[in-house]
């Protein structure tokens, strides 16, 4: 009978730990600055191939989220299948709300998805995430032709990334130009979430929520910010 208590309470111990846990990742109150702070961190764990994701997964956790989310960052990265948010910054469910396109772009439905995160989520990091030799971004560069159906769209909306690119790398090498076109792409992104959203450029202008810029490095698997 004792046994059996023991192991009883010693499973109930571990699972509250692991519920207790898991809520300080994605606990509510979380600022920006420490938001930004728990990604990059991140990343650097999993730069160090020290992921530590695997604390956070489990019943436990499934059982804590099923009640309610409260993701502390947004990212709107690519649909890159090499970039993937919740493993290059090390994080489990409930901790960061994604939202993925092709070329980390934005449109109404892009815009959206993030205001529900930062008005009813309470999330207070935005994160627009781009990342080096980007198909679309490449694809917008090669400019040969309009894409037939809707990836037109894509690279549409990218090109005026590409003209500003053109002009500030004039003769610079394709690899370069596509990189260059990707950095002002990011920033054109950011840019735009405050211009299409009276909401987010609010939230912004009262200092509830901050919007940064950052890459990912295929090859080395770091995160760097990008500047203004």
């Amino acid at each position: 009978m004792k046994t059996q208590i023991g192991i009883f309470l010693t499973t109930a111990a571990f699972l509250l730990a692991g519920t207790s846990a898991f809520g300080a990742e994605a606990a509510p109150g979380v600022n920006a600055d420490e938001a930004l702070k728990r990604l990059l961190d991140g990343n650097q764990s999993y730069v160090s191939n020290r992921l530590t994701i695997e604390n956070a997964i489990g019943p436990a956790t499934r059982r804590a989220l099923a009640e309610g989310q409260q993701p502390y960052a947004v990212i709107l990265s690519c649909s890159d299948s090499r970039v993937p948010p919740e493993i290059i910054f090390d994080k489990g469910p409930g901790a960061i709300f994604v939202v993925r396109v092709a070329g980390n772009v934005s449109d109404p439905i892009i815009v959206g998805s993030i205001e529900y995160a930062v008005e009813h989520l309470g999330s207070t990091l935005i994160m627009v995430l781009g990342h080096s030799r980007c198909g679309a971004v490449t694809a917008a560069v090669d400019g040969a032709g309009h894409e037939p159906g809707n990836i037109g769209a894509i690279l549409e909306t990218i090109a005026p990334a590409v003209e500003l690119a053109r002009k500030d790398k004039e003769g610079a090498a394709k690899s370069e130009l596509v990189e260059a076109a990707a950095d002002i792409n990011i920033k054109l992104t950011a840019q735009s979430l405050v211009e299409k959203s009276p909401l987010i450029r609010s939230l912004v202008d009262s200092g509830k929520i901050k919007i940064v810029k950052a890459k990912y490095d295929l090859h080395d698997g770091t995160v760097k910010l990008l500047e203004k």
